[in-house]
């Protein structure tokens, strides 16, 4: 949604910001730099998703000066939101909630965004996902209890947090996202209502994941197909759809670890 504001880019996920830094006092930190963001992650590097040139990327970091970590990052994204002639830039990994203390120090211009959902429907969504942490609803909620309860703890700690909940977003999408917008300092423009329409073409730079040794970790078609549902609008009809994917079993599973904070954010009595 926000990715279709005209002024503002949003690449796919990046997860670099939260990479070691153990090369970085290397003599030549810009060459480490550049290794590390292209490389990453070390066994199957996400680079070729975000349609930038290596050797452009490299260029123009030999032009920062001094050089610094910040500064560095900011290269990346100013480079990404360049392609679409915009001016403003984001980041939606997830993980990023994690870290969000570190990441307001790296880049203090930083606004984090949450976005909370009924952990039922974040498992029935996630648990087939390349990427899921396991298909057993108690692993599901324990990574949704742990990740949410962090990041709203990492976010008490920060000066520009907002936290949304999903279902408003779905079933109020206007309203919630003039919210987004004047928390970030950016004009309401309605083609985010129509993010849907151009979905399809922001969706082709999902690109494979194949490590060194030339192991297919995840195919582009199944990196898209995961991603479907931004092809359409929002549709609140569907905001209970878990209800029909888990088993009775299942969601007791998933409230016997998580039913402290399910009651606490008000999605159980």
């Amino acid at each position: 949604m926000l990715d279709a504001h005209p002024a503002l880019a949003i690449p796919p996920e990046t997860g670099f910001l939260a990479m070691p830094l153990d090369g970085f006092g290397t003599p030549d930190p810009r060459t480490w730099f550049c290794n590390a963001v292209t490389g990453f992650p070390p066994h199957a590097p996400g680079w070729a998703d975000f349609g930038i040139d290596r050797a452009a990327f490299s260029q123009a970091l030999e032009c920062v000066d001094p050089f610094s970590l910040p500064d560095g990052f900011r290269v990346f994204y100013r480079m990404y939101a360049a392609r679409f002639h915009k001016t403003r830039w984001g980041d939606k990994t997830p993980l990023y909630g994690l870290h969000m203390p570190y990441l307001q120090q790296l880049l203090p211009e930083a606004h984090f965004i949450h976005i909370v959902r009924d952990g039922r429907a974040c498992a029935a969504s996630l648990r087939d996902q390349w990427f899921s942490p396991g298909r057993s609803m108690a692993v599901q909620a324990r990574h949704w209890r742990d990740n949410v309860t962090t990041t709203r703890s990492n976010g008490a700690q920060c000066q520009n947090y907002l936290e949304l909940r999903y279902e408003n977003l779905i079933a109020n999408t206007e309203a919630e996202l003039r919210r987004v917008c004047d928390f970030i300092r950016l004009d309401f423009d309605t083609a985010m209502l129509d993010y849907h329409t151009r979905s399809g073409e922001r969706l082709q730079e999902h690109k494979g994941r194949v490590t060194a040794d030339g192991a297919v970790i995840v195919s582009e078609e199944r990196r898209r197909a995961q991603q479907a549902r931004t092809l359409q609008a929002p549709d609140p009809q569907l905001l209970d759809a878990w209800r029909s994917i888990l088993s009775a079993d299942e969601i007791l599973e998933f409230d016997a670890v998580a039913h402290d904070l399910l009651r606490e954010l008000g999605y159980i009595a």
